[in-house]
């Protein structure tokens, strides 16, 4: 696991005024990769970090010369419109690049004015994916959401008996996921209400939001390997928002053996910026198990798991409708989580994806599951919220909402911060819900 090093000097300044503020998501110690491309222009996407309000155009720098001749092999797979080839090169090389940026970025910099003709302005920019993403998997890690959706259907025993023993995942579909700002058609399958004998082909009446937080794979491991957990998050190259919409009827009726299909497969959302590792550092804390619980198999837990295995990473969720939008109403906050308390670990998914010796890629995502506190502000879906659709939410303006009604956008912010770290901050995923085709 990362250990804290000169990036993360929380005295550290940059010549970037904007990235100096006390409200800035991304200073001097957070640098994300995005994939970008300014607006309105026919070029080539590219790779870029955030500083401030700017994006620094990577491959524009290193022709600047700004950058020690040593990293030029880095650098150059960061010419290609997917991170995936710098994912794969591993820690070492990602922190090496890191360091690099952080000391050209600082306010006593010598490089200020060959990187200054290489900024471009956050606003002007649009992003695609930042990787390809080969491989989706979506995993279950919130016990309060496992529990909330249990108590639903089997309200005497909710949780199923292999939760607190083993990552629950299935296999997702990758094609289906966009970077925010998009817009998707209300999905269509089948239905069937509980009294109807057969069921009928119409869109999804009960459309929903899932609060997630994304895992991107970066180094990879050969067919037949696992990894332990011990080294299971040198594998692991940054955390990003993740919108994994679900059609509440679809699935209730299609799911049984299986799993998840078409209630899942017609679209996920994920912000732009991957937020590295090594930038989370100082914002780890330690991960436990209620003593009353089942503890971890043995190639699931660790000293190092127990001391810093869980990210105290805030999680929001807002609103804006149709009519909100219309009246010029910003959107709406309606439920606040936290990542750290996730029942697994990121290190705890890894290893166990890999147990069986499943080969993982550069540029795999896993959705951690939607994350949900205690709390009844903290719920992350609305099948939570709602409890099933019986008792609507109400929004500020008096409308409500059971479930998503066409025109609605649904945004998802991220960031940590703790007493001795400044905030950095994920950006957003958003998206927003279209009337179905059919």
């Amino acid at each position: 696991m990362l250990v804290l090093n000169e990036t993360h000097n929380p005295e550290l300044k940059s010549w970037v005024a904007s990235a100096n503020g006390t409200s800035t998501e991304f200073p001097i110690q957070n640098l994300p990769f995005a994939i970008f491309r300014r607006k309105g222009h026919d070029e080539a996407f590219r790779a870029g970090v955030a500083i401030g309000e700017h994006i620094v155009d990577l491959r524009a720098a290193h022709k600047a010369g700004v950058f020690p001749m040593e990293l030029t092999p880095i650098l150059k797979t960061l010419y290609k419109p997917r991170l995936n080839k710098f994912m794969a090169l591993g820690k070492e090389s990602w922190s090496a690049l890191r360091l690099a940026l952080s000391r050209v970025l600082r306010e006593d910099s010598d490089k200020i004015v060959q990187l200054e003709t290489c900024l471009i302005p956050q606003a002007q920019a649009e992003y695609k994916l930042p990787a390809r993403i080969g491989d989706y998997t979506d995993f279950y890690t919130s016990i309060h959401h496992a529990t909330n959706v249990g108590k639903l259907f089997r309200p005497d025993n909710p949780l199923l008996p292999n939760y607190q023993w083993v990552p629950i995942g299935y296999h997702g579909r990758s094609s289906s996921i966009k970077v925010s700002g998009h817009e998707f058609h209300r999905p269509v399958g089948q239905l069937k209400a509980p009294d109807a004998d057969h069921p009928t082909l119409a869109p999804c009446k009960r459309l929903d939001y899932e609060l997630e937080v994304g895992i991107y794979i970066g180094t990879e491991n050969d067919l037949g390997e696992s990894i332990s957990i011990e080294k299971a998050e040198d594998h692991v190259f940054g955390l990003c928002l993740f919108n994994d919409w679900s059609a509440r009827d679809i699935q209730a009726w299609e799911y049984q053996p299986l799993g998840p299909f078409l209630s899942k497969s017609f679209a996920s959302t994920v912000s732009p910026w991957i937020v590295t590792m090594e930038a989370l550092a100082p914002y780890r804390q330690q991960w436990s198990r209620p003593a009353d619980h089942p503890q971890p198999l043995d190639y699931l837990d660790s000293q190092e798991l127990r001391d810093r295995g869980a990210v105290n990473m805030h999680l929001e969720i807002y609103i804006q409708t149709k009519k909100m939008r219309k009246d010029g109403d910003a959107a709406e906050r309606i439920a606040i989580s936290n990542f750290n308390q996730s029942y697994w670990s990121i290190s705890q998914m890894v290893t166990h994806h890999s147990v069986n010796g499943c080969n993982l890629k550069a540029g795999d995502l896993f959705g951690s599951g939607t994350m949900s506190g205690p709390s009844e502000d903290s719920v992350g879906a609305l099948l939570e919220a709602t409890e099933g659709g019986k008792k609507p939410i109400t929004l500020k303006n008096g409308e409500t909402r059971t479930f998503l009604e066409d025109g609605d956008t649904v945004i998802l912010k991220g960031h940590c911060q703790s007493d001795s770290a400044p905030k950095i901050g994920f950006g957003e995923a958003s998206a927003t819900v279209l009337a179905s085709k059919y």
